[in-house]
């Protein structure tokens, strides 16, 4: 997906603006090109073209901007809200392969990688503020939405479980498996891009064996 789309539709799913999504992108730039000490007001507002005044009023303190950064990030994984009525096998398992390929790609972008690994450098501290917030704003809020429409399936008749958590760490696994920790080491991401739309679909296959409803 071009970079301006999955902005546009990134900012749209936080209810941000586009032009708040563009700064958001610059901060998250940053980020990655300088590490947590290079995200000051004033380097965003000189990158993204905007006043620090503006920053403030959309969002708040630095950990206000962190906040929204990661929650930004984690709206790039799209997951249609869409009713039990308007689901069936097909449809449902299409939803499920668009949601495995975009966390795959969200997951594997320098941008994500970037965070868990400075999350993961801060982890040993008592209170890691950035894994903290990596787990608020962006794991849980993807995984209430995937929960969703798994609740919808399972609503359809098309999905049987009794705890969607278990269900959606279930897919979860199965989607991520190992090579999230592999290129968080430093595995060349570009082989492993080229499968995803082959993995998506494996998994979100092996997920409805799991998980779907037995005729």
């Amino acid at each position: 997906m071009p970079r301006v789309e999955a902005t546009r539709e990134a900012s749209a799913g936080t209810g941000l603006t586009e032009r708040q999504g563009v700064v958001l992108e610059q901060a998250l730039r940053l980020l990655v090109d300088g590490g947590e000490k290079a995200l000051t007001t004033a380097g965003v507002a000189r990158a993204a073209n905007c006043s620090k005044e503006s920053l403030y009023k959309w969002f708040g303190d630095r950990e206000g901007l962190l906040s929204a950064m990661i929650a930004f990030q984690a709206s790039k994984v799209r997951t249609l809200d869409v009713s039990a009525e308007a689901l069936d096998a097909a449809s449902l398992k299409a939803h499920l392969v668009a949601f495995a390929r975009d966390l795959l790609e969200v997951l594997s972008g320098e941008v994500s990688l970037a965070l868990n690994r400075l999350a993961i450098g801060q982890a040993s501290r008592e209170g890691s503020r950035l894994g903290r917030l990596l787990q608020e704003r962006g794991r849980r809020p993807i995984g209430r939405r995937a929960g969703a429409l798994l609740e919808a399936g399972c609503k359809a008749g098309l999905l049987a479980f009794d705890d969607a958590e278990e269900a959606y760490g279930a897919l979860y696994g199965l989607v991520v498996s190992d090579w999230h920790l592999r290129l968080l080491l430093g595995e060349e991401t570009g082989v492993m891009k080229k499968d995803f739309s082959r993995r998506a679909e494996r998994a979100v296959d092996a997920f409805l064996k799991l998980y779907g409803a037995k005729a």
